[in-house]
């Protein structure tokens, strides 16, 4: 049986789903997986909990992903295509509005994500992610905040808009990690800072 943290490149690949019973079988057992990564974290978590939580055979788990890592892999995948489509429909929605407009729209979409969806961070963040794909993944999230910097009005100067996007998209994530922190009258505060912050600097960028 294959190790729950082997690298998907050194073991065999995860089997793809062809008709519709598989697609719902995968998307059931990605689901169990959302939920155990979520509450036991990436490390923690084990093929038999991710199983169970699915309400699916350990075997029938092993058949679609052959380790722990493939299922992180699918898992980070498919919240990256969810907030890449976030993205892209709040770029048109915020086209020609102030950028303070579409600041506080691009907070609320997002944290409320990361908010709804903690285990995108708990994959995002293991250990075993392949640096390579992590980069990626932040690259393709940074083209996507970049695309609605320059849709406001006034647009953002295009020789600053990579490196802005690059500081919102730490910002948004710095905001969804303090909605961890127990005291509540802290939490709420320090991300309308974050996003005041943002709000302002991001005002006077204008080309």
């Amino acid at each position: 049986m294959s190790s729950q943290n082997s690298s998907p490149s050194t073991e065999k690949n995860a089997k793809a789903p062809s008709r519709s019973r598989g697609l719902k079988r995968v998307s059931a057992l990605l689901d169990g997986a959302s939920a155990v990564f979520a509450e036991a974290g990436y490390e923690a978590a084990t093929m038999t909990q991710i199983a169970a939580r699915a309400g699916a055979s350990i075997g029938s788990l092993y058949q679609f992903f052959p380790t722990k890592e493939h299922v992180a892999a699918a898992l980070h995948g498919r919240h990256l295509d969810a907030l890449a489509g976030m993205l892209d429909s709040l770029a048109g929605e915020v086209r020609g509005q102030p950028v303070e407009a579409a600041v506080d729209a691009l907070f609320a979409r997002f944290v409320a994500y990361l908010e709804e969806n903690p285990a995108f961070l708990a994959v995002g963040e293991r250990r075993s992610l392949d640096p390579a794909v992590k980069k990626e993944a932040r690259a393709r999230l940074r083209g996507r905040i970049a695309a609605l910097l320059v849709a406001v009005e006034p647009p953002i100067a295009e020789a600053r808009v990579a490196s802005l996007a690059a500081v919102t998209l730490h910002l948004i994530r710095v905001a969804a990690l303090l909605r961890a922190d127990d005291d509540e009258g802290v939490r709420a505060p320090a991300i309308a800072e974050l996003r005041t912050m943002l709000k302002r600097h991001l005002a006077g960028q204008g080309g």
